[in-house]
């Protein structure tokens, strides 16, 4: 039963509901029992003056020359008779079953009923279409071998229907005032309860846009409070989220401005009159490189978007780690030997024990890419000293882990910048490579929603130049028994 129904869940209206709808249901049922408490208190004076009479009419019965006899005397019967309300009736039986004084046509108690003498009972009736109570007892007679006597006094129930009705009204009829009162008082309470929150939501929709401060929690009742401090962690979570959105956009604005900047430089130095064929040639090259540098800045802007953005709503399943690396290396070779390095994979075979995780094998692909192409961007080659690249996965089924890493042999990463190059658009001071400085951030960003850990390393401690080696720890490896499905979905 909803005694507020509404499209909408209202929080005043359910509360409402369940206080009131109770109420509601019981007061009925409050009618009822009350009646039947006012019957019964109505009743018991009128019981015991029926069983009054009856025990007075009993001492008439008697016995005279070897008969039963029964004398009332006719001012005695009036009195008894004598009655406003109700209609009075009695009958008198004598041993043999036969009338010795009353009506005739007075009902019997029940013939299966057995005699207790001089016990008064009780019970409900009917008599020549009424409904009466009836007030009956059993009288000894003094002869040899004779049944007792049968004494019952009987009146309609006028005055018991008025008593009780009269009880009804004395109980009943303050409720009626009572239970409208106590509705408006419900009310009244609820919407004094729900009035911190009103304010609180005053107090929300009067902030402007840019006001993502935290909002007062003292002034809430201590139920809001969690809620309160939920939302206040959300806007101090999207405050940072919009903070670090702006310094993305700044960053990526700033780095887009120099490629962009030299596009127009090199086709304003082309279109100049008098220039050469060797300075036009060179103007196209320095456009063709501004280009390409734009390009891979856009692109990887848009996987760390996308890491960022879809990495918790793409679907996953079982990867096998091993597969994808070695997918990711191959893809990545050519580019390699164009740059005279030696990339290669040294780890785990596809379908091997352990090498399974769970995850988006896009992303998973994505990461692997980042971490292969950094190294190819920042490792020198020579046809004397070639540069040497090498991935692995190492499963560690016991521990539960899975280890991908990328090393290179590079001049390394000084130990206070690992962190730092984490950070977009950041560059190790003293590199002059082409690059956005997105890829170690799409890497970690990838990696936090796999729920693993990023780190950097020397890959040969001690040694000139130490290399790095970057390591990323899957935790929650799936099965082995699982590898063979991973195999499938690859294929």
């Amino acid at each position: 039963m909803k005694i507020f129904q509404r499209e909408q869940r209202s929080l005043f209206g359910e509360i409402l509901d369940w206080m009131l709808t109770p109420l509601l249901l019981l007061w009925p049922v409050s009618l009822a029992l009350t009646w039947l408490v006012a019957q019964s208190i109505a009743g018991k004076p009128f019981d015991r003056a029926l069983e009054y009479n009856v025990q007075a009419l009993a001492q008439l019965v008697t016995v005279q020359n070897q008969r039963t006899v029964f004398y009332l005397p006719q001012p005695a019967r009036e009195l008894l008779r004598a009655d406003d309300s109700d209609q009075v009736y009695y009958q008198v039986r004598g041993p043999g079953g036969e009338v010795l004084s009353g009506e005739r046509d007075f009902p019997l108690p029940d013939e299966e009923e057995r005699p207790v003498i001089g016990e008064v009972r009780l019970r409900d009736a009917e008599m020549r279409g009424l409904d009466v109570r009836v007030a009956y007892t059993w009288v000894p007679i003094d002869l040899p071998g004779a049944e007792p006597a049968l004494v019952q006094v009987a009146e309609t129930r006028e005055k018991r229907s008025v008593l009780a009705t009269e009880i009804i009204k004395g109980v009943m009829l303050p409720q009626f005032v009572i239970l409208p009162l106590a509705v408006l008082l419900v009310w009244l309470a609820l919407v004094r309860g729900i009035k911190p929150l009103s304010q609180l939501e005053e107090r929300i929709r009067a902030r402007k846009p840019d006001d993502l401060s935290p909002l007062d929690d003292r002034a809430v009742p201590l139920e809001v409070a969690p809620l309160v401090s939920s939302v206040n962690d959300l806007l101090t979570r999207l405050k940072h989220s919009i903070a670090t959105q702006k310094r993305f956009l700044a960053d990526a604005a700033h780095q887009l401005k120099t490629p962009l900047a030299g596009l127009r430089m090199q086709a304003d130095l082309a279109q100049r009159e008098g220039s050469s064929a060797d300075e036009l040639k060179q103007s196209l090259k320095q456009i063709g490189r501004s280009s390409v540098r734009a390009t891979h800045t856009v692109n990887q802007l848009l996987a760390l978007a996308r890491a960022e953005s879809s990495g918790k709503t793409l679907p996953r399943h079982p990867c096998d780690l091993a597969q994808i690396t070695q997918e990711a290396v191959r893809d990545l070779v050519p580019r390699a030997m164009d740059r005279r390095i030696d990339l290669g994979y040294d780890g785990a075979m596809p379908q091997a024990p352990g090498v399974v995780v769970t995850g988006n094998p896009t992303l998973l692909k994505e990461l692997i890419r980042n971490l292969v192409d950094n190294a190819i961007n920042y490792t020198p080659s020579t046809p004397s000293q070639p540069g040497v690249i090498t991935a692995r996965v190492l499963p560690d089924p016991i521990g539960g882990v899975v280890l991908l890493q990328v090393e290179d042999s590079g001049p390394g990463i000084p130990e206070a910048e690992r962190e730092l190059v984490f950070q977009p658009f950041y560059r190790s001071l003293g590199t002059n490579v082409d690059g956005s400085g997105l890829g170690l951030p799409i890497v970690l960003e990838i990696a936090r929603q796999h729920g693993a850990e990023v780190w950097l390393e020397d890959a040969h401690p001690g040694a000139t130049p130490p290399g790095t080696r970057a390591v990323v720890r899957f935790v929650g490896t799936v099965p082995a028994a699982a590898a063979e499905e991973a195999a499938q979905a690859a294929l």
